[in-house]
């Protein structure tokens, strides 16, 4: 029964294998709360849970995580706005990492945080990446707390700058009226944190904050912008604190166990499964404009609209988009009636039966 050490200071200190292919990740778990205790969902990934994974959870964990994190990535890629990010996180969360009991939850997502964390630390462009997305989730996720748990995960979180006093609010208190009408706060938002100006730069650069001697006066509806970069440097830190680890001692020893799990899961094919047979649907002539304008492919779009404005095509054209308009369901008849009705405006009805009744059974 061999040892298995992945060692980070604060992460996963060692992992025992346990009979019947069970991993026993000996981590922190001391300052486990019980169960009466409020307990925020959001992890700050301090440290990890001393719990026992069964190896098939171990991948399915980080896999379940991952589906998350490419969703978050594409979300990024697509340039969705902060609203629709929060909402596409929201439901990737519930679907892939979501459980009817709030505590499974939680150790899911605190775990499979932490394994990925391995999986993503052994390359430059994997901590980046890594970084990227696990920085953008934990930020929707803040946002979409309470400001109840958002404070509790500020206490938990030894944020470096503290709240305005009464005095301190009621010296700037105008001032701070006056920015929270502006961007669509409450007037009577009390609650600002005050904090060096470049910690803030995007609210700053979006006119969010109000600015007096270098210093930014944030609202707590607004603190999760300073929050999130203070997770993304110290995540930033762990990941290349893990990777020395992992390269220096784990990965060696792990060779033929772990380190094949590790180094797949970076390049797992998450898509789709083309594979299996499906079923086709069929589209009808009087869908074909519409789909035409709203799904198909560039070079498709050009041949039809061409066809549409000329009522002809040359041969290539031709075989192009019929044999395009056949892999999308259209069927033959239908396929017969559209050419004819088009090519019927230039050419002879004889000439047209012998252009056209091939093409579609090619």
């Amino acid at each position: 029964m061999g040892w298995i050490s992945f060692m980070h200071e604060n992460t996963l200190r060692s992992c025992r294998r346990i009979s019947r292919g069970k991993l026993k990740m000996e981590i922190m778990r001391s300052q486990r709360k019980s169960a009466a205790d409020e307990v925020p969902i959001l992890s700050l990934y301090r440290s990890a849970p001393q719990v026992e994974v069964i190896l098939d959870d171990f991948e399915r964990f980080a896999i379940d995580r991952l589906l998350v994190l490419k969703g978050v990535s594409d979300g990024l890629s697509r340039g969705k706005k902060p609203e629709e990010m929060e909402n596409l996180v929201k439901e990737l969360w519930r679907t892939h990492m979501g459980h009817p009991d709030a505590p499974e939850t939680r150790n899911k997502d605190i775990i499979s945080h932490f394994i990925l964390r391995l999986v993503y630390c052994r390359t430059e462009d994997l901590r980046n990446w890594f970084l990227s997305a696990e920085t953008t989730l934990f930020r929707c996720r803040y946002r979409l707390e309470g400001l109840e748990t958002q404070r509790m995960l500020l206490a938990e979180f030894d944020f470096p700058y503290k709240a305005l006093s009464q005095a301190e609010f009621e010296v700037v208190k105008e001032k701070l009226v006056q920015v929270s009408r502006s961007i669509g706060l409450s007037p009577k938002e009390s609650v600002f944190f005050k904090m060096p100006f470049e910690e803030v730069s995007d609210l700053v650069s979006s006119r969010k904050v109000f600015l007096l001697k270098g210093y930014a006066y944030v609202a707590m509806s607004q603190v999760s912008s300073p929050v999130t970069k203070q997770f993304r440097r110290i995540l930033s830190k762990a990941l290349e604190l893990t990777n020395r680890k992992w390269t220096s001692i784990s990965q060696e020893k792990e060779k033929n166990r772990l380190t094949p799990i590790v180094e797949s899961l970076s390049s797992s094919y998450l898509g789709p499964d083309y594979s299996q047979h499906q079923e086709s649907s069929e589209i009808s002539l009087r869908d074909i404009d519409r789909l035409a304008n709203n799904s198909f492919p560039p070079c498709m779009r050009h041949l039809f609209e061409k066809l549409r404005e000329d009522h002809h095509l040359k041969h290539g054209g031709r075989m192009q988009l019929s044999l395009f308009l056949k892999g999308v369901g259209l069927k033959l008849e239908d396929a017969l009636t559209f050419w004819k009705a088009e090519f019927s405006q230039k050419v002879r009805c004889v000439t047209i039966c012998s252009l056209i009744s091939y093409q579609p059974r090619a």
